[in-house]
């Protein structure tokens, strides 16, 4: 796939991680002289290079939790945008860890399947694999992460059924028997889904019925299924409930403000009617 726009460089990867430490600590309020001092008081106890790489898995974390809503509500802008951000951090060496890899995976798949319809958008280095065949090679091997087998199992289904679907709505009948004979070779399909399939694409019927029972929409929605269950065992949270309570924090303080400045208001105009009398 082409690359995101305006990948960050290393100096302004670091400035992002920064940020996210000075500013993410704690809903007091500091004089720059004050801050300034607490952070080289804490650099002195712990070195700054491990507290980038905590905070740059949790920045990691909150962009994987942004993927997952933004795929979701089909927002494929803003979902773009947060792989290329993610994909950028993803390559420090304090997040190659297993967690790490699991998560870059589930992006990559996530990104396959939200294209799964843009047949011209490229994952692979043949161009005719198709963005939910590759997407099916990448589930293969998130297997050990779904817990629940009969889940795997439909997701797998699914994307059988869809690699040679989106084709044929797109009247690429050429393309659809590309894929069923890709797929062929690349996974022993069970004899009754390879008929079927087979049947669907001689009669080049894009809404056949058995279609319609394995959409593109019901892929989506199992997909999150997949999605739920993952981000209920591994929280991604951290970091938008920190950014949450400071939202709130703020929202609260600038309702006291505006409570104040009309009850000032309001006293003003009750001394300016005082005088007028």
């Amino acid at each position: 796939m082409k690359k995101g726009r305006g990948n960050m460089t290393r100096h302004k990867e670091e400035d992002v991680v920064y940020l996210f430490i000075s500013k993410g600590r704690t809903m007091e309020h500091y004089s720059d002289d004050e801050e300034a001092s607490e952070v080289n008081l804490r650099e002195e106890k712990v070195g700054f290079p491990q507290v980038m790489a905590v905070a740059g898995e949790w920045i990691s974390d909150f962009l994987f939790l942004t993927m997952c809503r933004t795929f979701k509500d089909g927002k494929l802008e803003e979902f773009n945008e947060a792989l290329s951000a993610f994909e950028t951090i993803s390559q420090s060496p304090s997040l190659k860890g297993a967690a790490g890899n699991e998560k870059t995976l589930i992006c990559a798949f996530l990104s396959r399947v939200i294209h799964g319809k843009q047949l011209d958008v490229q994952f692979e280095e043949d161009e005719h694999v198709k963005p939910l065949m590759s997407a099916f090679k990448i589930w293969l091997n998130l297997e050990n992460t779904v817990a629940d087998e009969s889940l795997f199992e439909n997701i797998t289904i699914l994307l059988l059924v869809q690699s040679v679907a989106v084709c044929l709505e797109a009247g690429q009948r050429s393309a659809a028997s590309s894929a069923l004979k890709w797929l062929e070779e690349h996974h022993e399909l069970p004899q009754n889904l390879r008929v079927k399939l087979s049947t669907v694409v001689a009669q080049r019927d894009p809404y056949h019925p058995f279609l319609m029972s394995f959409s593109f929409s019901r892929l989506k929605e199992t997909t999150q299924s997949f999605l739920d269950a993952y981000l209920k065992r591994n929280p991604s949270d951290f970091l938008l409930k920190a950014a949450t309570k400071m939202v709130q924090s703020s929202t609260n303080l600038q309702g006291l403000e505006d409570v104040d400045s009309q009850d000032g208001s309001h006293s003003e105009t009750e001394d300016s009617a005082q005088e007028n009398k």
